[in-house]
């Protein structure tokens, strides 16, 4: 290993969730085992990647990951707290942009993140600007085309149709957490607090935001899945051009 930076990563045994597949031995740690699915042969370091798995350690008592970690960075939510707890629009729409490329290139891997917010993003400020890098696949699981029944994600980025039927689509589940975090960016607070609002609360999109990003936002947060925006479409969205 070289002598750049590393993140380590402890994790008790009870905590870890252990999956039987057919990519990988019987058994084996699943955060792991998505990592090194979106990561590929050789690991990727594109703009908007995961954060690489460098190695991992099975112990008695832990599973430890040592992890890529760029010498110039911080997560998200410290990033805009240094901003005064929100950003302005035009450095929103560049972070989104790599967010939803994120997001899609792990999907393509057959990985769902499942807890896209501000802790989960990492900023690398050592340019102009600003790179994002995706981590933390500890609430992840393998996609399927069906109904996902399991949710282990953050509260406020949980989807309506999850208090409402117990299950989510993978797709829909990603766009709603896309406009949970773009809303997040922008106003400098969640739009949703409780169950009760993420069922049937319209959330509230001031500040002087253009048209176009309002639209964005409120697609994304529609509360029936299938009126949301198509994970696909998003970055063609006339906000993000």
């Amino acid at each position: 290993m070289s002598s750049s930076l590393v993140a380590i990563k402890h994790i008790p045994m009870k905590n870890v969730v252990m999956e039987d597949g057919n990519d990988w031995p019987t058994y084996f740690p699943l955060e792991i085992a998505l990592m090194l699915k979106v990561q590929g042969e050789g690991g990727s370091a594109s703009p908007g990647a995961a954060v690489l798995l460098l190695d991992w350690f099975n112990l008695d008592q832990e599973l430890i990951l040592v992890l890529e970690r760029p010498v110039l960075s911080t997560d998200l939510l410290h990033y805009m707290e240094k901003k005064r707890g929100c950003l302005e629009e035009q450095e929103t729409k560049m972070i989104m942009q790599q967010v939803i490329k994120a997001i899609t290139d792990i999907h393509s891997k057959g990985v769902l993140h499942r807890d896209i917010k501000p802790e989960n993003i990492l900023i690398e400020t050592g340019s102009d600007v600003p790179r994002v890098r995706i981590i933390d696949f500890g609430c992840g699981c393998l996609l399927h085309n069906g109904e996902h029944h399991q949710f282990s994600g953050t509260f406020r980025y949980c989807p309506p149709e999850w208090f409402k039927h117990q299950s989510y689509r993978a797709e829909p589940l990603n766009v709603w957490q896309v406009g949970v975090l773009a809303y997040f960016m922008l106003v400098g607070k969640h739009p949703f607090s409780t169950k009760k609002e993420i069922i049937s609360k319209e959330p509230w999109i001031g500040r002087g935001l253009s048209p176009n990003c309002q639209e964005f936002v409120w697609s994304c947060l529609a509360k029936e899945p299938q009126e949301r925006l198509p994970l696909d479409s998003l970055l063609a969205h006339p906000w993000l051009q």
